[in-house]
């Protein structure tokens, strides 16, 4: 018995030869490399070269991170390694090739590599692996389409059961093997099918049906010009005639086996065909003949024995196709040559057409991907154009409010020095004290403009320090009481704070100040005399919730919306005129969001508002 190698069969040297010139050509390196490479290592016969070639597949397919053609390569790395002798190494070759087929969830591939890992256990008479792997394999092969491979498969497994004496199951799966072949017309496997049957039918007495099938297949293989497996045939049907007691036709058929082997080298069959011729002249009692043959038998076998030190078991098939590799293209008929010219000039158009569509693909994807890029770039562009735009139109609207705003105070300090000047003169002390009044409540409102104009000039340039600290609330409170008191007391507004001395907050101290500060001249613009303003604090949900509530004039959830909107700048007046254009307020969402924190609006059109800022409590934050 002995295993049909798919891999082998189906390799042509004329094809390598010609990719080899494709690829020294072909510099990129992708897909299209990825798939020279397989072709060459896949047909080329020189296991040494194949092994060299599917080395570059396996490095490439990593660089390029190719589950797909890593288990190719790894593949047609095992398949050389075993062409070689190197078992061990193609065992473990095989098994990533079945780990990357995995990785791509290539079902065909899972079975192929289950094929060939299952191949070289056999040829190591590891039949309880083998039959395992071939097993795996056929239960995969079944789902998928790739029928030859599961011929090959089931021809092989045949194998395994004749190894083990299971005659009648191997007949069962040659059977099935063969219908497959025949199926998609598989000359050479049905070949191979019958010759395996034929020796079965040997192996169990049933000779004319043995003969009939080895001759058929012999006929066909001949035509082939694959003449290994013919010279076993003949040995089996030289045992046939043994048996019938035929002994002329039994030395005929070993003296064809011999002569075969001879002029193929095939060093085991040699062996073999004269240990046959040996016992066949014994027992016509031709000792001279027997010895010949008994002494050339021992030649071989001793040389064979050498050689299987360095390659443990020999793969009888796969040896006949290393020593046949230097001889094949003299053996072969004219048109063989030509048919294996024209299949690799087909190749390579084929190929070549497969690069043009690729690279027109490539190219096409390219242009999209630049054409998407450009379209990106320029909605990006249009979006950072109207965004500048409204950063200009608010800066402008913003900047024509505080030339307004500051024109007043400049117009009343002119005024007011002419009434100082004739009050001076008239030594009227009542006047000047109300001027005083007047000036200091100016210059109040000046230094609070250009105070916060600064404030939201830092934040603008994205430079304001942030240095968060442990703050507690009431001393910041307190501090706002003292602040505002002369301006409370003008307006007979009661300022109060219900701020507890535990809570503490994680946050920046002088932006919160800026916040709170805020917070309480908004309420003290917009509160009616008499009125009340009410600072508190208390935990919530991980934040210390600060309030700053008014009995002042309130404002509609529109105006609320608007307000909390970004960059929203508007003139205003409070009760006793005070100007204001939301600057403030601006600063007080920009200074809570820096603290990461949160603002909210509490209000209802002349019942007060209540504004909420929530600042990380420091507890929870430790």
């Amino acid at each position: 018995m002995f295993l049909f190698l798919t891999s082998i069969l189906g390799q042509n040297q004329n094809v390598a030869d010609s990719l080899k010139g494709v690829l020294t050509n072909y510099r990129q390196k992708d897909t299209i490399r990825l798939e020279l490479l397989r072709q060459i290592s896949t047909n080329e016969r020189n296991p040494n070269k194949a092994l060299e070639y599917a080395e570059k597949l396996i490095q490439l397919s990593e660089s390029l991170q190719s589950s797909l053609y890593l288990y190719r390569g790894h593949l047609q790395k095992g398949q050389a390694l075993r062409e070689k002798g190197n078992y061990k190494e193609a065992i473990n070759s095989l098994f990533k090739a079945v780990k990357a087929a995995e990785k791509a969830n290539y079902q065909a591939g899972i079975g192929g590599s289950y094929v060939a890992l299952a191949a070289v256990y056999a040829v190591n008479e590891d039949y309880k692996n083998s039959s395992h792997y071939y097993s795996r394999a056929i239960k995969i092969l079944r789902q998928e389409q790739d029928s030859i491979t599961l011929a090959t498969a089931l021809l092989n497994a045949g194998d395994g059961f004749v190894n083990t004496g299971k005659l009648d199951s191997a007949l069962l799966y040659f059977e099935e093997s063969g219908k497959i072949f025949q199926e998609v017309e598989y000359l050479i496997g049905t070949a191979y099918n019958l010759g395996n049957m034929g020796m079965v039918h040997a192996l169990k007495g049933e000779h004319r049906i043995a003969k009939n099938k080895m001759d058929l297949a012999t006929v066909i293989l001949r035509d082939m010009g694959d003449f290994y497996p013919i010279a076993i045939y003949d040995l089996y049907i030289a045992d046939i005639y043994k048996e019938n007691n035929d002994l002329e036709r039994a030395i005929e058929y070993a003296q064809h086996s011999l002569k075969v082997s001879k002029e193929h080298s095939l060093k085991e069959q040699i062996r073999d065909a004269n240990l046959k011729l040996s016992e066949l002249y014994d027992a016509r009692n031709n000792y001279q003949k027997a010895y010949f043959h008994q002494s050339q038998y021992l030649a071989y076998r001793d040389s064979i024995n050498s050689e299987e030190k360095i390659r443990e078991i020999a793969d009888m098939r796969t040896e006949y196709e290393v020593n046949q590799r230097e001889t094949e293209i003299q053996l072969l008929k004219t048109e063989q040559k030509n048919q294996y010219i024209i299949s690799a000039s087909m190749a390579i158009i084929i190929l070549l057409l497969g690069i043009l569509t690729i690279l027109y693909y490539r190219n096409s994807r390219s242009r999209q991907k630049l054409n998407s890029k450009l379209q990106e770039q320029k909605e990006e562009i249009e979006a950072q154009r109207d965004q500048l735009e409204s950063i200009n139109e608010t800066r402008e609207k913003f900047l024509s409010i505080i030339a307004h705003d500051l024109m007043g105070p400049v117009n009343s300090f002119k005024g007011l020095s002419a009434i100082m000047k004739l009050s001076i003169e008239k030594e009227d002390k009542k006047d000047l004290l109300d001027i005083h009044q007047v000036l200091n409540k100016t210059i109040n409102n000046m230094s609070n403009l250009l105070t916060n104009l600064l404030d939201w000039s830092v934040t603008q340039q994205g430079s304001i320090p942030y240095y968060p600290e442990k703050l507690y609330v009431h001393p910041l409170t307190s501090e706002l009481i003292d602040l505002f008191f002369n301006t409370a007391e003008n307006k007979k507004i009661k300022l109060k704070s219900e701020v507890t001395p535990d809570l503490a907050i994680w946050a920046d101290e002088n932006s919160v100040k800026t916040i709170l500060r805020n917070l309480v001249s908004n309420a003290l613009k917009f509160t009616e005399d008499g009125g009340s303003i009410e600072l508190s604090a208390e935990k919530k949900d991980g934040f210390i919730a600060i309030r700053v509530k008014d009995t002042g004039m309130g404002m509609s959830q529109e105006k609320i919306d608007m307000l909390l909107a970004e960059d929203h700048f508007e003139r205003s007046q409070g009760t006793k005129g005070e100007k204001g254009i939301g600057l403030g307020l601006q600063l007080v969402k920009e200074f809570t969001q820096m603290n990461k924190g949160k603002l909210e609006i509490e209000s209802k059109i002349y019942k007060g508002t209540t504004f909420t800022v929530y600042l990380p409590d420091y507890n929870q934050i430790q």
